[in-house]
């Protein structure tokens, strides 16, 4: 067999390397890595809930909630699930959430329409895919301690607001 033939292969095939490395050189930019890692978060911390209002059913609002980043004022993930008597569904709420609106998780006793409503609260990426049904799922689930000094500073600044309100309404 001739020579030349094994050299024109080996050339091409050198020069398709050389072609593939160029082409594949460039830097990542910031729109790249968002492109490929979609898990990237706007902020530090960052973290999604699954949100939805007023859905017929968990299924429906774990399917069709948007798929959005939460604020960075919230820290938790919180669920509202109302209940008919036999314990269906009858409405459900998913949404981000700041701290004031998890302290007060549990269910309450049937209104006059004889809906039950178990709200619960947790931490984390998409935590709040189940519902709360009873008074053990009902609960605010959070993967590190709450302060005191956390609470009394929200409750001092709403106190605080209510104060400052009052003087407001009554000056006027």
């Amino acid at each position: 067999m001739k020579p030349w033939p094994i050299v024109a292969w080996v050339l091409l095939l050198t020069l398709i390397a050389d072609w593939l490395k160029t082409a594949h050189s460039r830097d990542f930019t910031v729109k790249d890595i968002i492109y490929l890692h979609p898990s990237t978060t706007p902020y530090p911390g960052g973290f999604k809930c699954f949100t939805c209002e007023n859905a017929t059913d968990n299924y429906d609002c774990n399917r069709w909630a948007p798929d959005v980043y939460c604020p960075r004022e919230t820290r938790y993930c919180y669920t509202r699930h109302r209940m008919d008597v036999q314990g269906e569904s009858v409405s459900v709420t998913k949404r981000c959430a700041a701290l004031e609106e998890c302290l007060s998780t549990g269910c309450t006793e049937a209104d006059h329409e004889g809906h039950k409503v178990c709200t619960a609260c947790c931490e984390g990426n998409i935590c709040n895919m189940a519902l709360p049904q009873n008074e053990t799922d009902a609960v605010f689930a959070t993967t590190s301690p709450i302060s005191r000094g956390r609470i009394a500073r929200s409750s001092a600044m709403s106190c605080l607001f209510a104060i400052a309100s009052l003087l407001i309404v009554s000056r006027a």
